[in-house]
């Protein structure tokens, strides 16, 4: 805001001091201090206001210019399938005993697989020999298998 130096603001104090008065010198500096601060929050409101304001002016230009190419895009692709419409009827005038009748596809027929009663690529025998779990054990169980033999 305004550039004061070292030399400048002890002389303002030594003038206020003397005009003032040494005894309201700290009020007179809280209430300056006090309007410097509200006069710095209004200014930095007014900045911030101004920039929105030019952003809001910003996106309002470009909302034009992609509502403009939007509409540019649009009337290409109507000419394109009006054209395409006039050609595809020209051609269903002039070639009325060329077009093949419509392909049948097979229906669709659901496979009715169960997927949750699948059953795992190795035999059951293998399992067994090789000792492969195929049972969850309870903690229980568990304790009881891995627990050391008593040895009398």
């Amino acid at each position: 805001m305004i550039d004061l130096g070292i030399s400048k603001l002890a002389l303002i104090g030594a003038v206020a001091l003397i005009v003032i008065g040494p005894e309201k010198l700290p009020r007179v500096a809280r209430t300056v201090g006090t309007l410097l601060g509200k006069a710095q929050r209004y200014v930095n409101d007014v900045k911030a206001e101004v920039n929105r304001s030019m952003d809001l002016d910003e996106l309002r230009k470009m909302k034009d210019t992609v509502q403009d190419a939007a509409r540019d895009v649009e009337h290409s692709i109507q000419t394109g399938a009006s054209e395409f419409e006039k050609q595809f009827s020209e051609v269903g005038q002039t070639g009325s005993e060329l077009t093949e009748p419509a392909p049948s596809y097979p229906e669709y027929k659901h496979p009715r697989k169960k997927w949750r009663l699948k059953q795992g690529a190795m035999p059951q025998w293998y399992k067994a020999r090789n000792g492969v779990r195929t049972r969850a054990l309870s903690g229980a169980a568990r304790v009881a298998r891995y627990r050391p033999h008593k040895i009398n």
